[in-house]
């Protein structure tokens, strides 16, 4: 595979990738408004985290994850249904690097075409971006290992901001970690 990452199962939550790099799979725990945007909140059990995205990105999340349709189709939507057109689903995200305040992510595509036959594309995306589309094709989203030891464990704040009647969205599990926007 060019450039990609082919992921093997390992167990429930952590994947070894080809070039044995550790992936840890996490859900969107909360989004919740921020002064600048929002604040996505990822996480499992063992640790949250969060990414600060924009306001249009954090407002997409949360529609996805709540399964509220929309009068006019957004810019996923869009997108979306562009790859239902060709033949093609996200199959995963992976929040892969961090670097200077800054995340960044990859979308895996499996395309297949009238033939059957598939292919495996590999996008370089914003992290909210991804965790939208993600959201929406409700596939799995992982974060590599040396980003997950490099974040803030932030699950201490979210619950206490929960306990604080601030609540997140009510179908996910509380969890969260910091940077800046990932724009």
């Amino acid at each position: 595979m060019r450039g990609g990452v082919q992921l093997v199962f390992r167990s429930r939550t952590a994947y070894r990738s080809r070039v044995n790099k550790t992936v840890i799979e996490v859900q969107v725990r909360a989004v919740l408004p921020t002064s600048g945007g929002c604040a996505v909140f990822l996480g499992n059990q063992d640790k949250v985290f969060i990414i600060y995205v924009d306001q249009t990105v954090g407002s997409a999340i949360t529609m996805f994850m709540r399964d509220i349709s929309k009068e006019r189709p957004l810019t996923h939507d869009l997108m979306g249904h562009l790859m239902t057109a060709l033949g093609a689903h996200v199959e995963r995200i992976i929040i892969n690097d961090l670097k200077n305040a800054t995340y960044y992510a990859r979308m895996i595509i499996r395309a297949e075409n009238e033939l059957q036959q598939k292919k495996i594309v590999e996008l370089d995306g914003r992290p909210s971006d991804c965790i939208a589309m993600a959201t929406q094709q409700k596939v799995p989203i992982y974060v590599s290992q040396e980003v997950w030891e490099e974040v803030d464990d932030m699950t201490d704040v979210l619950r206490k901001m929960e306990e604080e009647g601030l609540k997140p969205d009510p179908e996910t599990e509380g969890g969260s970690e910091s940077a800046e926007e990932d724009e």
